[in-house]
């Protein structure tokens, strides 16, 4: 659990960072567009943590004439305003998330499919390192990787994901 001290530094840090992409929109005045309303919505009904040219083609279904720059500038806002999460995962181009509460995602090695991680965030871990260090602590990533279920039943796609593993783990441990 994060205490008290710690939440009110981590929600500054929070302010802060949404503060330097919120310079161009004042959040009190921020309306709902329906095109954002729609981009929201369409995250959160696919928990598939789309790319934006994947959202933009799902979104496309229901609003034919948006563009693949309204999408990116919808994502920004909504990622500024704390309603999703930009997930920048090693290895991938950005994905998004309609779920905004913190939690951690599981990575295919070989296809790249995304999914939530079923366990709860190590809060007490920032506390913990809160505790020993000089850094002030603004919240951690934590990015499990692995094989989905159709990847596992694949010889090949285990394999080459074995050896990616292996290749990206030797290249870390010479660093």
């Amino acid at each position: 659990m994060v205490s008290a001290g710690h939440a009110d530094i981590a929600k500054g840090a929070d302010k802060r960072r949404i503060k330097g992409k919120m310079d161009l929109v004042d959040s009190s005045k921020m309306r709902m567009t329906k095109q954002r309303q729609v981009i929201l919505d369409v995250l959160r009904a696919h928990n598939v943590h789309p790319t934006a040219d994947a959202l933009y083609a799902m979104v496309r279904e229901q609003l034919p004439k948006i563009s693949l720059g309204t999408v990116y500038r919808n994502l920004e806002i909504l990622t500024a305003l704390g309603e999703i999460q930009t997930l920048e995962l090693s290895g991938s181009q950005k994905r998004y998330d309609g779920v905004a509460q913190k939690h951690y995602h599981i990575r295919c090695l070989h296809c790249g499919r995304v999914d939530d991680a079923p366990i709860a965030p190590l809060n007490r871990l920032e506390d913990d390192l809160y505790k020993s260090t000089v850094y002030t602590i603004m919240g951690h990533r934590l990015e499990f990787i692995g094989l989905c279920p159709e990847c596992s039943k694949d010889k090949a796609a285990r394999e080459a994901a074995e050896q990616a593993f292996a290749a990206s783990s030797q290249a870390l441990s010479q660093a």
